[in-house]
């Protein structure tokens, strides 16, 4: 007996399309949810002196 696999590209097609969407609204409720955390704004101002000596003239 021999088997034969019946292959069919449409099937094929909307399993990928699926799987695609399925991963976009993954991808978008994560982006959503970072969005909805607020993160504090840091209070104090940094501030670095660069000496001058660091620079260099680049002709």
């Amino acid at each position: 007996m021999q088997f034969i696999k019946k292959t069919s590209s449409r099937i094929n097609i909307l399993g990928l399309i699926l799987k695609l969407a399925i991963a976009l609204v993954v991808i978008v409720g994560i982006v959503f949810l970072l969005n909805k955390i607020d993160f504090p704004a840091p209070k104090k101002d940094i501030e670095k002196i660069i000496p001058n000596e660091n620079f260099k003239i680049v002709k």
